[in-house]
């Protein structure tokens, strides 16, 4: 079994936020494939289904991001999940917008969201890192992971959100960078 956890903070004033850009996608992948309706469960909201051949729950900690690991630890414990089939999906100031990297272990950068997670369960875990550009000084990043996506952010952002739901089937297991290029190659103007 995979999960699949999309950071973000619960509540519709959040929604369209920059730093919930993780359950937009957790989103996106349960309204794609047959997954069962989320229900509440460990500080999360959870939905279990089939993604290729894979059992994945799909996850969005309702616990505010800075304290993601609390609802992920237990989840981990309760259904012994190795850290190494966990993905999670994460805003990153240090790319661009609408670009990805997909990785297995490292450092928070300052994320607090995985700063929760790394003391909570390690720092082995995948991680797909989601670009969404830095506003330029780092007093306004708060602010600005806090801001909705603007207007042509917003166009570009359900390309972005389809593209990677229809990759996942693939995701697990597979070549990092095999993946990220598959879905670089699909946004190609």
């Amino acid at each position: 079994m995979f999960v699949l956890v999309g950071l973000g903070n619960p509540g519709p004033q959040y929604s369209l936020n920059r730093h919930n850009v993780g359950f937009m996608v957790v989103d996106t992948i349960a309204q794609s494939y047959p997954f069962n309706p989320f229900k509440t469960k460990f500080n999360a909201f959870i939905a279990e289904g089939k993604l290729g051949p894979h059992k994945v729950l799909l996850c969005k900690p309702i616990t505010f991001m800075n304290r993601s690991g609390q609802a992920l630890g237990a989840l981990m414990n309760f259904y012994k999940i190795p850290v190494e089939n966990l993905y999670v999906v994460h805003d990153d100031l240090d790319l661009t917008f609408g670009r990805l990297k997909l990785k297995q272990g490292g450092g928070s950068g300052g994320h607090n969201g995985l700063t929760s997670l790394d003391q909570s369960i390690g720092k082995d875990y995948w991680r797909l890192r989601i670009g969404i550009g830095h506003p330029g000084h780092a007093s306004a990043v708060s602010n600005y992971v806090l801001s909705n996506f603007s207007g042509h952010e917003q166009k570009e952002l359900i390309p972005m959100l389809t593209t990677i739901a229809e990759l996942t089937p693939d995701l697990f297991g597979s070549d990092a960078g095999l993946w990220l290029n598959q879905y670089h190659q699909r946004l190609k103007p």
